[in-house]
């Protein structure tokens, strides 16, 4: 019996390049992909639709969409392995959603097509950052949505990231942040800002890929912190500050602590800081411990510039 395995890496959502979504193209933004945590699922044939595992019963309603949009009247037995803790700022639900389309088209025999992928999925109606990361890996910047389009915003670049850097990521113990009714209540009470979308695109173009490109980890940690404030402070009306209220001083403690860079991914609670390599982001972890209630969690992750991997056995 053929078994398809999908594995897919974590993002980090760095920001939207028009938080309020008023331009001739809405949104847009850029992230990267993370080692960890991951989503594993595994599906193979079935008479009926099973699903087991964490997420089992999210992973059943993708399932069942993605069945329907691919004319298939089989069925499929689906096992979630490992699941991204969910409402944390990592992308679990596209990167849920995406791997069961993913493992479901490969044992129908269909091609890997990512944006057919998320349509069927019912994923990428406000951002296609987990779309590219989960299909390519590495850092990516898509370029936002029309308003009467149907599919997921086009990308616009994709770079590795240098394989010496680190990620220390933290998970605090903290309310989940905002998703749902919630996120899409949130984003209309947003403004337009122009000036400030202006400089977050600017800081993009300028600073963050010129530093990526040329491998300069302190020109590209500046940038960031510095774009991660100013799409903060959009979201400031709506998430009580500029970052998570739990996330903040956490932000704050990774720069004292010599991180290059730090900042909230999404809505949070989860933040990260760049670190120039193994040694220097295990350090930064342990320093960070005190600072973490029960149950939070600090751990030095590598940069995924794979995206997903899908086997079939």
């Amino acid at each position: 019996m053929t078994t398809v395995r999908v594995e897919a890496p974590a993002r980090l959502h760095l920001g939207m390049l028009d938080a309020s979504g008023e331009g001739a193209r809405r949104f847009g933004g850029l992230g990267v992909a993370v080692s960890r945590p991951a989503t594993v699922v595994e599906a193979s044939a079935g008479g009926e639709l099973t699903v087991e595992g964490p997420d089992a019963q999210r992973a059943r309603r993708v399932a069942r969409r993605c069945l329907e949009a691919f004319g298939d009247e089989r069925g499929a037995h689906l096992r979630v392995l490992e699941a991204i803790p969910a409402h944390a700022g990592l992308g679990s639900g596209t990167k849920l959603a995406l791997a069961v389309a993913a493992a479901l088209s490969a044992l129908t025999g269909r091609p890997p097509d990512p944006p057919a992928m998320a349509r069927a999925a019912g994923r990428g109606a406000r951002s296609a950052v987990g779309l590219w990361t989960f299909a390519l890996g590495g850092l990516v910047v898509e370029g936002g949505l029309r308003p009467d389009a149907e599919r997921p915003a086009p990308l616009l670049m994709r770079h590795a990231m240098p394989d010496e850097w680190r990620c220390v990521l933290v998970i605090p113990a903290a309310e989940p942040g905002l998703s749902g009714g919630a996120e899409t209540a949130a984003f209309a009470r947003l403004g337009p800002d122009p000036e400030r979308s202006a400089q977050i695109a600017q800081i993009v173009l300028t600073a963050l890929l010129p530093a990526l490109v040329e491998r300069d980890l302190d020109e590209f940690g500046a940038a960031l912190t510095h774009l991660q404030r100013l799409v903060g402070d959009a979201f400031a009306p709506v998430q009580g500050g500029t970052f998570h209220p739990d996330a903040a001083p956490l932000v704050e403690a990774l720069l004292a602590l010599g991180a290059a860079g730090a900042g909230q991914s999404s809505w949070g609670p989860a933040v990260y800081g760049l670190a120039a390599s193994e040694h220097q982001g295990q350090a930064l972890a342990r320093a960070l411990e005190p600072q973490l209630r029960d149950g939070g969690r600090a751990e030095v992750v590598r940069f995924d510039n794979r995206g997903a991997r899908v086997e079939a056995g």
